[in-house]
C-alpha cells in the first residue's frame, strides 16, 4: 500500500502555505475588488447594508477529529456562518477564514480542509477573501467571519416578533443532536475494539446531519421571490427552545407551540428511540440543525401555506402568557431552555 504523501507545513512556510491555499480559490463577486494576497481585502461600495458576523471552532469543543472528516469541516466552518447571514434575512458574499495548526497538521491536511471550504463557498456563492494562519500549541482552530448585505428593508432581527404572529421553522430539527449520539457511541466502541468498524449505515441522514449541515439560504432565495419579510428570524444553532427564548427576550413577547406541529425526520425519531429519548427531547433541545425559525405576520401566510419545507409551528403571544408547549394532549406545559450551553 503507497504511503500517504505528507508535505510538512515547516516545510513551505505561512507564505508558501498562503500561495497554496491562494490557488485554490475562486471569486464570484465583482464587488470582490481584491482577495487574498494582500494586507487586507479590498471590497467595493454598495448601496446595500451589510451584515458581518464570525464564528470559531475549536477541536474538542465543537468538533472531534476521531470521526469529522477534514473535508466536512471545512464545510461546516463556512456553513454555519452563512446561517447567521441567512438569518438576517441577507445574502453572503464574503468570508474570511482563520486557521491555527499544532504540528499534527500537514499541507495536505490543510488542503482538505480547504476543499470543503472552497465546496461550501461555490455553493453559497461566497468568496475567500483572506484570513490568517497560525500554529496551536493544542489542537486546530478555525474562525470564519463571513460577510453579506440587504436592502435594509429585508433585514431581519430578532426584535420584530409581534403578537398573533406565526411561528414558522424550515426543514427538521433534532436530527444533528441525534447524530452526535451515533458518532459518539460509535466511537467509544471503537476505542474499546479497534477491530471493530463502525456501523454507520442505517444512520446516515443523522451523521450527516451533524458533520455536514447546510445553511438554509434556499429559503432566504425563496421568501425574496415570494415577497415576504418575516417580522423576526434566528438560526437554529443552539436548539429550539433556546432560539424561541431569544426571540420572545428581544421582543418582549411569549410564544405557543404545539408538540404534533414539530417537524423530526423518521430517523431522528428512530434513533431517539433506540438511545431511549424522547424524540421531542432532541427537537427542542438538540443543535446545530443550522434551519431557520422565524415569525411571519398572518397576511402572509396564504404565500407560505403550501410550502413543503416551512412548518408552520405555533404562534406569538403577549410576554405575561409565558413561553409554552401545548401537547398532544392539549396540555400547556413550560418551555424549557436545555440546548448548548457556550460556558
Amino acid at each position: 500500500m503507497e504511503k500517504e504523501k505528507r508535505t510538512e507545513i515547516g516545510s513551505i512556510g505561512e507564505f508558501g502555505l498562503i500561495d497554496t491555499i491562494r490557488e485554490t480559490v475562486t471569486l464570484y463577486h465583482p464587488g470582490t475588488l481584491k482577495g487574498i494576497g494582500d494586507d487586507a481585502a479590498v471590497l467595493g461600495p454598495t448601496e446595500l447594508v451589510r451584515v458581518v458576523t464570525t464564528d470559531m471552532l475549536l477541536e474538542g469543543v465543537h468538533f472531534d477529529l476521531s470521526y469529522t472528516p477534514l473535508t466536512h469541516l471545512g464545510f461546516k466552518a463556512v456553513a454555519v456562518n452563512v446561517s447567521d447571514v441567512a438569518a438576517m434575512n441577507a445574502i453572503p458574499t464574503q468570508v474570511t477564514v482563520s486557521l491555527a495548526l499544532s504540528n499534527r497538521f500537514s499541507v495536505e491536511a490543510v488542503a482538505a480542509i480547504y476543499e470543503g471550504i472552497n465546496l461550501a463557498a461555490a455553493h453559497y456563492k461566497v468568496d475567500v477573501v483572506g484570513g490568517d494562519t497560525t500554529a496551536s500549541r493544542t489542537g486546530l482552530v478555525i474562525s470564519v467571519t463571513a460577510i453579506g448585505e440587504a436592502k435594509k428593508g429585508e433585514i431581519c432581527y430578532r426584535s420584530g416578533a409581534k403578537i398573533n404572529d406565526i411561528i414558522c421553522v424550515t426543514g427538521d430539527l433534532g436530527g444533528a443532536f441525534m447524530g452526535l449520539q451515533v458518532l459518539e457511541r460509535e466511537k467509544q466502541v471503537y476505542l474499546a475494539d479497534p477491530k471493530m468498524q463502525p456501523r454507520l449505515d442505517a444512520y446516515s441522514y443523522v451523521t450527516g446531519r451533524q458533520l455536514r449541515p447546510d445553511a438554509r439560504m434556499d429559503i432566504v432565495h425563496e421568501l425574496r421571490d415570494l415577497h415576504v419579510v418575516p417580522t423576526s428570524m434566528i438560526d437554529v444553532s443552539d436548539g429550539l427552545a433556546s432560539e424561541l427564548f431569544h426571540i420572545c427576550q428581544a421582543s418582549d413577547v411569549g410564544v405557543a407551540i404545539y408538540e404534533d406541529k414539530l417537524p423530526i425526520d423518521k430517523q431522528t425519531y428512530d434513533t431517539a428511540f433506540e438511545f431511549n429519548m424522547d424524540p421531542i427531547t432532541s427537537v427542542l433541545n438538540g443543535g446545530e440543525d443550522y434551519e431557520l425559525l422565524f415569525t411571519i405576520d398572518q397576511k402572509d401566510f396564504p404565500s407560505l401555506e403550501k410550502h413543503p419545507d416551512i412548518h408552520f409551528i405555533g404562534h406569538v403571544t403577549a410576554a405575561d402568557q409565558g413561553k409554552l408547549l401545548i401537547t398532544k394532549s392539549q396540555t400547556a406545559v413550560p418551555l424549557k431552555a436545555q440546548g448548548w450551553k457556550h460556558f
